[in-house]
């Protein structure tokens, strides 16, 4: 079922040419959404294995990943930027890049093709954003980015992986966005005590 890839695909790549780092949570939840409608799609079994990615999908990545990464923003006052500079040479490197991950994509010849190279194209995608901004928030949009496409990517293999992996998976992507938003939250309080300390007498 390829609607939901080319919704998630769609969710990765206007990010990198037109979006803020404080639309960033809309985007997330956009790939959440279409990751949850794909899995549903490959595993529509009502198995207990589909419940509970499903479960894991719409309350992690869904909700809980985009309400936490916005609040974390707001409390820190962040510029609005791009998450990927706007010129010529970004978009030209990043249209490059999504070009050639779907030209890996079709070299494995295989029916999910297609699904290999939007992966391949959000892990360079996410790349690319790590190394373009320096935006503490972009560096972990960039990480979350990565994280749903190892998520994507399950629906390549012809059984889903173990429970215990996918709660491992599931657990590091908590863990991802407690620590992250924990780290920016931090530092968002300590930068104002800083500044009191060096125009103090």
């Amino acid at each position: 079922m390829t609607l939901p890839l080319i919704g998630f695909l769609l969710a990765a790549v206007i990010p990198v040419f037109f979006g803020k780092i404080r639309s960033a949570p809309v985007w997330l939840c956009l790939q959440a959404i279409m990751l949850g409608w794909n899995g549903f799609a490959h595993h529509a079994d009502f198995s207990s294995h589909a419940i509970l990615a499903l479960v894991e999908v719409t309350v992690v990545r869904v909700c809980l990943a985009p309400l936490l990464l916005r609040s974390t923003i707001r409390r820190r006052a962040e510029v609005n930027l791009d998450l990927m500079p706007s010129n010529l040479f970004a978009w030209i490197v990043a249209t490059a890049l999504i070009a050639l991950s779907f030209q890996f994509g079709e070299a494995a010849s295989s029916p999910d093709a297609f699904t290999l190279g939007v992966v391949g194209a959000t892990v360079m995608i996410a790349l690319l954003i790590l190394s373009t901004n320096d935006s503490p928030p972009a560096q972990l949009v960039a990480l979350l980015f990565m994280e749903n496409a190892l998520a994507l990517f399950e629906s390549l293999l012809p059984e889903p992986w173990p429970l215990p992996v996918h709660a491992a998976l599931g657990a590091v992507y908590i863990l991802t966005v407690g620590v992250g938003n924990w780290l920016l939250a931090t530092r968002s309080v300590a930068v104002p005590v800083l500044e009191k300390k060096k125009d103090a007498p």
